[in-house]
């Protein structure tokens, strides 16, 4: 009897002395894991975008409207959700001088009206609002992520619709976009 208790408790010990082992390979792992992670020099935001750390303010021109087709409002409602977009995305602070670390500029090239869907008596059954922005990034850390590019978003509605009634929601859903892919292009580097 005593040897098949003896027997049990040199398999119990075996088992333990397993797990002992299983548990220090464990923790060497999340130790090793720590250091890794720990030394990386990006900080990642919740919503995918990377700022530098040594990055603390940001600053963003007002962007004129020079489009052909001008609406008085456009250039301040876009300026204002670009500054809205990064400061809710980022832990930068907006300055109102040209040497901060990150610096947006540029101007609205381009806000159009266009018939996309012809029915048959040559009337459009639908029209496009399209707008285009050129921005300028620059970035004081890194310069190869520097750009100049323009940006280009529109939207559909029915001819059918008066223009100067759904203007204002087309306005906001295009610059929402807008802003939205030039955040992308300086942040989330896609």
């Amino acid at each position: 009897m005593e040897y098949k208790e003896l027997g049990l408790i040199g398999a119990e010990g075996r088992r333990q002395k397993g797990e002992r082992r299983r548990g220090g390979v464990l923790f060497a792992f999340v130790l090793l894991c720590v250091f890794v992670f720990g030394s990386c020099r990006v900080h990642f935001s919740l919503t995918g975008g990377s700022v530098n750390p040594n990055a603390k303010t940001v600053y963003v021109a007002t962007f004129p409207n020079n489009a052909s087709l001008i609406n008085p409002n456009l250039s301040q409602e876009f300026t204002t959700a670009l500054k809205d977009k990064i400061q809710s995305q980022t832990p930068l602070t907006i300055i109102d001088l040209k040497y901060a670390d990150y610096v947006f500029e540029g101007a609205i090239t381009n806000y159009t009206i266009t018939p996309i869907a012809l029915q048959g008596d040559d009337k459009a059954a639908m029209n496009r609002l399209t707008i285009s922005v050129r921005v300028t990034f620059k970035n004081k850390f890194e310069e190869t992520l520097n750009f100049d590019q323009t940006f280009q978003r529109y939207s559909d509605y029915s001819s059918a619709l008066n223009f100067t009634n759904v203007e204002s929601g087309l306005m906001q859903e295009i610059v929402s976009a807008l802003t939205e892919d030039i955040f992308n292009k300086a942040f989330v580097n896609w």
